[in-house]
């Protein structure tokens, strides 16, 4: 009986996948139960994602890298919770399901969370391990206890009499499922719908029900789970038959490291390089859950391979894109990067379905999974920003990705070890020489785009063997970083945690310039006669210059103050007797523009300028009341706003800051949002008159070094802007009616993108 029994249990552990679909039926409410429970878990793990990262977001003056070092929280907290799992198996049943169960209940205890106000870290500390150690402090105990609920749950299932308890595997699906729904949902509805605070309440609630349900998992499995000695000798036929290697470990931690360092590459790449559209980072996390759904899903086979197949050719497309640089819309790059990323997800998410082990290795199996997940989210946000100037992680892990094809494809070395090397030498060659190109007269960039469709086709070609392709593509790659820069010739680069910077000296040799990402935030004339002009959004000749000029409070303001530095630019106002204040978060921009071999503005202007590193709000409330007779709001030039300092509260420490007849200047010149009809609101709301001029240049101007432009002025008495009003290039920015009041507790950045071409 008991050699029956475990050819019995060896039949079900070497074809776990064979349980067919109505078997699965069988029992449905047993499925129902744990499968809400872990769609419900990982739906408000993934509502607390975003939620805490906008909470915290302000403190940091709106970093996109605060999202990175959520992410690695977030997956560091998640191999908490695997690791959790894993060894509490080691306790038995009975006593696992007694822990379980006091981790939920403790975790209730410090529920609603975020009630505590939070000090922002001081100007020179360390903001990842400032904001690690407020999410541990903030979130921690929660979010640990639904990061183990995956694992826990499957593992208590796979204890039970139901038909797949020997494949619980398709439960996954579930939990990443909710994952997926939650994170379209908050940009979408609950963040235009709730406050802050109402989803804190909201999002506590809910979890007392999953902490109900997981209490039903617990006693439901016990109650149903196999006698103790079959359930033994089970596990005793599983471990037998199934092994955990360290090569399978290794590989686990490998496929698991380059979907998750790939969905925060190219989602920094996107929005540094090509266009940094608000919450454009929910559409590579969504990718990268729905590979996981359809890998781990009640119907897995195939899905690796497909992509395994369709990946060369769109490759091949995505690096002629890459090495043109210039001339490809982001409407066009953008899907394109995305579609890679996902068929790259797929392929690794896929090999790790297909080689999931037994039950008895499945604590084990999301343990590594978890680990490689944050070795892959350790390397972009804490390694890469040392290591490298640029996004270099991105292209760097897409070639690994093109690698691991490998097991799909066959032999992963050709025949032929010689032209695995000698082809992609040959590609690098024949890329660079290509670039060249560029800068020949009559040469355009849709040019570009066909001639460099050469090299990428031989790329394409290596498509069956999977070393020579990979190399391939990163020789490609390599030689399009080397050959061509999209900002002149760079001059000086450096990356922190609050973005890329290069300082370039464009083709003509008449201005060096600082892009931070794609944004342009200053340039200078090298012109010793000119070098005293403001140029792009900052001239003269522009709205801030005509404002100043014929605004008398504006020009006669003892103390101004300026909420970011950028290359100093408008210090060329500072007249005799006035004092400037720039209100910088970034030390290194203070750096560059400090360096007179780049930048002078600031070295020009002397004792009359200095520099306040940290946020600028939380900075600018240590000044005096009323002291300054202008304040220049000057932080949205990016597309990447800080949210915080554009709310009815933040408006409020402004005007106490400001002297009776001061003048508000907000730039907000912006590719993707328009963000007139939210200031028009605030200003409403504070009683304030408001004018706003947007400025257009023509190709002369360009040419000189001037830009677009668009500003707003608001002061408490109208007759402070009356020069304004009479001026028919300036008219009241409008607020319909369902303009929402942006509030430190409500914003909603879906309200203000634009709508078509944007010509800012």
């Amino acid at each position: 009986m008991k050699d029956l029994l475990l050819q019995s249990t060896a039949d079900r552990i070497v074809e776990p996948a064979q349980v067919s679909l109505s078997e699965r039926a069988v029992s449905h409410p047993l499925v129902w139960l744990f499968g809400a429970t872990l769609f419900l878990s990982s739906f408000l793990m993934f509502l607390l994602e975003p939620m805490v990262a906008k909470m915290i977001l302000p403190l940091l003056g709106g970093a996109p890298m605060v999202w990175n070092t959520c992410v690695v929280f977030f997956q560091m907290t998640l191999l908490a919770g695997y690791g959790y799992a894993h060894g509490a198996t080691a306790l038995g049943p009975k006593r696992h399901a007694m822990a379980y169960a006091l981790l939920l209940m403790a975790s209730c205890a410090v529920l609603p969370f975020g009630t505590r106000l939070v000090t922002a870290p001081a100007g020179d500390a360390n903001p990842v391990a400032w904001l690690l150690l407020t999410l541990v402090t903030f979130i921690g105990l929660p979010f640990f206890v639904l990061s183990s609920t995956a694992s826990v749950l499957q593992k208590w299932f796979s204890t039970t009499d139901h038909p797949s308890a020997s494949d619980p595997y398709f439960l996954y699906a579930a939990s990443n499922l909710g994952s997926l729904l939650a994170l379209l949902l908050y940009p979408v509805v609950v963040e235009p719908t709730f406050t802050l605070g109402l989803q804190r309440r909201l999002w506590s609630w809910s979890y007392l029900v999953f902490v109900g349900l997981a209490l039903a998992c617990a006693m439901v499995a016990w109650s149903r789970r196999t006698s103790h000695q079959q359930d033994a000798e089970i596990e005793h036929a599983a471990r037998a038959s199934s092994v955990v290697t360290w090569g399978m470990r290794l590989k686990w931690v490998g496929l698991s490291f380059i979907p998750s360092s790939l969905m925060l590459g190219v989602t920094t790449y996107l929005s540094t390089d090509i266009a940094p559209v608000p919450l454009l980072w929910v559409l590579p996390l969504s990718l990268y859950l729905l590979t996981f759904v359809l890998a781990f899903g009640w119907r897995t086979s195939g899905w690796g391979a497909i992509a395994s197949r369709r990946l060369p050719l769109l490759v091949a497309a995505l690096l002629t894109f890459m090495a043109a640089r210039f001339g490809v819309p982001a409407w066009l790059q953008i899907p394109l990067h995305l579609l890679v990323f996902a068929l790259a997800a797929m392929l690794c998410h896929g090999k790790l379905a297909d080689e999931r082990p037994h039950r008895a290795a499945l604590t084990e199996f999301y343990l590594w999974i978890a680990f490689g997940g944050m070795l892959g989210g350790l390397f972009n946000t804490l390694a890469a920003p040392h290591l490298f100037t640029g996004i270099v992680e991105y292209p760097l892990v897409l070639v690994l990705a093109c690698l691991v094809r490998g097991g799909y494809t066959g032999k992963i070395f050709s025949d032929r070890r010689a032209m695995d090397v000698l082809v992609p030498a040959g590609v690098g060659l024949l890329t660079t020489a290509l670039i060249m190109l560029r800068h020949r007269p009559g040469v355009s960039s849709w040019m570009m785009l066909v001639v460099l469709g050469l090299p990428a086709i031989l790329v394409f070609a290596q498509g069956r063997h999977p070393v020579r392709f990979a190399l391939s593509v990163g020789a490609m790659l390599l030689a399009s970083t080397i050959a061509g820069s999209s900002y002149g010739r760079v001059l000086y680069a450096e990356r922190t945690f609050f973005g890329t910077y290069r300082v370039s000296l464009d083709e003509s040799g008449r201005f060096r310039s600082l892009f931070h990402g794609t944004t342009l935030h200053g340039i200078q004339a090298i012109d010793r006669s000119k070098e005293h002009e403001p140029l792009t959004y900052y001239h003269w000749t522009g709205p801030f210059g005509q404002a100043v000029s014929r605004l008398p409070e504006a020009g006669k303001a003892t103390d101004v103050a300026v909420i970011g530095l950028g290359v100093g630019s408008l210090a060329s106002y500072a007249q005799p007797g006035q004092r400037w204040t720039f209100y910088e978060i970034d030390p290194a921009v203070e750096r560059i523009a400090r360096n007179a071999d780049y930048f002078t503005y600031l070295r020009n202007c002397g004792d009359a300028c200095q520099v306040v590193i940290g946020d600028a709000r939380l900075s600018l409330a240590h000044a005096e009341p009323g002291r300054y007779g202008l304040l220049v709001l000057d932080a949205f030039s990016s597309d990447a706003i800080p949210v915080h300092l554009m709310t009815h509260e933040a408006l409020g420490l402004y005007l106490s800051k400001l002297t009776p007849d001061g003048i508000l200047a907000f730039h907000v010149s912006n590719r993707h949002l328009n963000l007139g009809p939210v200031l028009a609101r605030l200003a409403t709301a504070h009683g304030l008159t408001a004018m706003e001029r947007r400025y257009r240049v023509d190709a002369d101007q360009a040419a000189g070094g001037q830009t677009p432009s668009e500003w707003i002025m608001m002061a408490r008495d109208r007759r402070q802007l009356e020069p304004l009003l009479q001026d028919s290039q300036w008219e009241p920015p409008v607020a319909s009616a369902s303009t929402p009041l942006w509030t430190d507790d409500f914003s909603n950045i879906l309200s203000v993108l634009k709508r078509g071409k944007s010509t800012s």
